[in-house]
């Protein structure tokens, strides 16, 4: 079936969820971060994912945003950073994600040639609505789709089913990308055509479906329509 419609995660896959300890640790005065950041990024990321996945499973629902502060407290105390001032401005960067240098081009060529684009995240309709503003790509979407409208986070098969209720769509027409493995398989198991995007050239995950594609980044895209 053709693709008429391409769905992207937004968390690691248009936006850099490392910006924000990266942007923070380069600031005056955050010389401690500066060493720490990277650690301190991959376990904000890693328990940020992880509470997504438990709350599911024990469906123990709680917004993206709060999450995501539970994360970072995490990584601060597993870093031995008691620093408040440090933590809100983390959450203050962490609103407003650089997203890739590829996305506005690779975007604004997939609606020149006709096809719809969305975004379907975890996170909460406020988190998207600034990181879309903040990185200029709203007039190359045609929805922004949060799991909070179904009130469960990824993979679970209600955050999937919003992209046919919204666009009126088989599976089969849809091309469903992800930075995250997990998220790619998830969506090829539900029978979307996936694209993994790895960055960071990771083995694949042993799970139950796999990526159709996988890329190191996100701008080939339109090639594969």
């Amino acid at each position: 079936m053709t693709i008429t419609t391409c769905v992207f995660d937004a968390y690691g896959t248009l936006f850099d969820v490392n910006a924000a300890a990266r942007a923070a640790a380069a600031e005056p005065g955050q010389e401690a971060l500066a060493a720490l950041w990277p650690q301190l990024a991959r376990d904000w990321r890693l328990k940020q994912l992880q509470y997504t996945w438990l709350r599911a499973v024990a469906e123990q629902h709680c917004d993206f945003w709060q999450v995501t502060q539970d994360g970072l407290d995490w990584a601060m105390e597993a870093a031995g950073l008691d620093d408040p001032p440090l933590r809100a401005r983390l959450l203050k960067l962490y609103e407003t994600l650089e997203a890739y240098p590829e996305v506005p081009t690779m975007l604004a060529t997939l609606k020149e040639r006709g096809l719809k684009t969305a975004i379907l995240s975890n996170g909460t309709p406020q988190m998207l609505k600034t990181a879309v503003t903040n990185a200029g790509i709203g007039d190359h979407l045609d929805a922004v789709l949060s799991v909070e409208d179904v009130g469960v986070f990824k993979p679970h098969e209600l955050v999937y089913n919003m992209v046919g209720a919204r666009f009126g769509c088989a599976p089969e027409s849809v091309l469903f990308v992800s930075s995250n493995g997990w998220d790619a398989a998830g969506a090829s198991g539900y029978g979307f055509t996936t694209v993994w995007v790895n960055r960071a050239g990771e083995p694949v995950d042993r799970l139950y479906a796999t990526p159709q594609h996988i890329l190191g980044d996100l701008s080939t895209i339109p090639e594969l329509i």
